[in-house]
């Protein structure tokens, strides 16, 4: 198993690509903390888990908020160490530049980018103490080439690639290393929205025809948080089905 003996901290994990990511690490021999803002989610993957025979743990917290996420890395850290820091809390509140509510930036900057701040602050120097860590970094394509009517989304996307390679020159010596994928567009709740013509226009963007899934999201992160990645650090690598080649 490439994460025995490793705890891994999965925010944003009570469905979508966070689930499958905790699953998969859970697969692989790590001990997951689930975590999500709805506590019954968080609860569901980590029973989830248990079920599988592997470890795991749920959290109840708000990424967003500062002191709360302090207080909550703090008590995993009285417990267990943190290896692995998977940031992959994430909204949408999507509207045209024009239209789009000061409330609906905010929030998705808040809970986008500014929980990456929060947890990655809050677990740096216990990694840099122990010499090592992985972090692994929930981007999007968005970022890297835009989308109509997410100037919110993109900007907060955008805003994780810059952090994260930031902060991987920071960690680099102390044997942390800081990765980013960026999914395309992955077939989930927020997906399911769309319209049939949408969809097909989305489609049609798309060199391989087809929306990813979390499935496909998931063996990246657990390779990078294995010491098979060990000299990989501050990329960012496109999961998109080829939209942004």
């Amino acid at each position: 198993m490439l994460l025995k003996g490793k705890v891994a901290l999965v925010t944003g994990a009570g469905r979508g690509i966070g689930r499958i990511i905790s699953l998969a690490l859970a697969g692989e021999g790590a001990m997951v903390m689930v975590n999500d803002y709805i506590e019954e989610n968080a609860k569901s993957v980590a029973e989830e888990i248990k079920a599988a025979g592997g470890e795991a743990e749920s959290i109840q917290c708000n990424v967003a908020n500062f002191e709360e996420t302090a207080d909550m890395i703090k008590a995993i850290l009285k417990k267990n160490p943190v290896d692995i820091l998977i940031n992959n809390a994430g909204i949408t509140r999507d509207n045209l530049l024009v239209r789009m509510k000061e409330s609906d930036w905010d929030e998705v900057l808040s809970v986008n980018l500014k929980s990456m701040f929060n947890c990655t602050q809050a677990v740096a120097k216990a990694m840099m103490k122990q010499r090592y860590g992985r972090i692994v970094n929930i981007a999007s394509i968005v970022g890297l080439i835009g989308n109509e009517g997410q100037a919110n989304y993109a900007a907060s996307k955008s805003g994780i690639i810059g952090f994260s390679k930031t902060v991987a020159r920071e960690l680099a010596t102390r044997g942390v290393t800081v990765n980013v994928i960026a999914p395309g567009f992955i077939q989930t709740a927020m997906t399911e929205k769309l319209s049939d013509e949408a969809r097909e226009k989305l489609f049609a963007s798309i060199p391989m025809k087809r929306l990813g899934t979390p499935e496909d999201i998931a063996p990246l992160v657990v390779f990078l948080c294995s010491d098979k990645a060990g000299y990989i650090t501050g990329q960012v690598i496109n999961v998109d089905g080829g939209i942004a080649m």
